[in-house]
């Protein structure tokens, strides 16, 4: 049993952020690649990134949305969230071990409806490398 508490509608308020920072390594790639079968050179063979317009290997964008993900299912709102739609804006490559630092704020409450608009982005260090937004579906709390 997990001691995780489950997301809350009514516990959410706008403005409200969560930030997080995860380090894509060389590993995350690969195996990123073998589960989705996502093999692109330009992140797995470093002679053919090396002549894109990138000079070298780069992770792929669902990298940093993942990390994205990862905050609605697992912090915040956390355990319980349904995600419901996505968007993404891919502005700067993330290259091997880049710090990414994701940020996702609340900019929208629908009561009635129990949904949640976010801001989403992605940073490592001053560059913006992906922006979004995401709605999601927050329970509120269960009644015994």
């Amino acid at each position: 049993m997990s001691d995780v508490k489950e997301a809350c509608f009514e516990e959410l308020g706008l403005g409200q952020s969560c930030v997080t920072h995860n380090r894509v390594t060389e590993e995350d790639i690969i195996k990123f690649s073998e589960v989705t079968g996502d093999v692109n050179p330009i992140h797995l063979d470093a002679a053919y990134a090396a002549e894109s317009v990138f000079g070298e290997r780069i992770a792929h964008g669902m990298i940093s949305a993942g990390y994205i993900s990862a905050i609605f299912g697992t912090t915040f709102p956390g355990p319980g969230t349904i995600y419901l739609s996505q968007s993404l804006k891919f502005r700067a490559p993330v290259k091997i071990n880049d710090m990414v630092d994701t940020t996702v704020t609340v900019t929208e409450l629908n009561e009635k409806r129990k949904r949640v608009t976010l801001s989403c982005e992605c940073k490592v260090g001053d560059t913006v490398v992906l922006t979004g937004e995401a709605l999601l579906m927050v329970p509120s709390p269960k009644t015994v």
